[in-house]
């Protein structure tokens, strides 16, 4: 899947947000495009230039009064709008009506794989700031790295075989490991792993 930096996925030199881990943990493989070339992605960037023309979100007094409107709009450019040799999408893909596997709360139980996630994860490095106390964030929860490295810059990594963060200092010394209860099944399932 090609997605976009930031939210709510998450940018490129930071780690993945929960629904990024949620899409790798169901076997798909996330393609980040460069930071501001939207062009690595036209096909949606231009279907959200449209939504934004046809739909006027600026107009919508609610999120469902919106969502009414961009349902209306994906209809029309399926169902009505020549497309290919006059003929709308759906009546060339008469197919696309029925997806031939239709998601399920149950299929995904069976296929997500914790694993995937964890293992994705560990593939990123985080930098992050200690705050005054020697304190710093991971998916919004404070983790105390020590005071003696307040203010200075903090490597955050995943080990997905002890399931624990690896705190670093930028020469690549451990300073401290520190458990990872937000790195669960039960939580990126619900797609929320900051701190509770």
């Amino acid at each position: 899947m090609r997605l976009d930096n930031g939210l709510p996925w998450a940018n490129w030199n930071d780690l993945p947000m929960a629904l990024a881990l949620w899409l790798v943990g169901l076997g798909i493989d996330l393609i980040f495009n460069p930071p501001r070339q939207p062009q690595y992605n036209g096909v949606v960037e231009k279907s959200h230039d449209t939504g934004q023309r046809w739909c006027e979100p600026h107009t919508c007094a609610t999120v469902a009064e919106l969502q009414a409107r961009l349902d209306e709009m994906d209809r029309l450019q399926r169902e009505e709008y020549p497309s290919l040799q006059g003929r709308s999408r759906l009546a060339v893909f008469p197919e696309l009506r029925s997806p031939p596997r239709p998601y399920t709360r149950r299929w995904e139980r069976g296929a997500w794989d914790l694993r995937r996630a964890q293992d994705y994860l560990a593939g990123f490095a985080a930098v992050r700031k200690a705050n005054k106390q020697g304190q710093i964030s991971i998916y919004a929860r404070r983790v105390s790295v020590g005071a003696q490295h307040r203010r200075k810059a903090v490597v955050v990594q995943y080990d997905a075989e002890d399931q624990v963060w690896l705190l670093s200092d930028t020469d690549g010394r451990l300073l401290r490991e520190v458990a990872a209860p937000e790195i669960c099944r039960e939580r990126i399932l619900a797609v929320d792993i900051s701190a509770q």
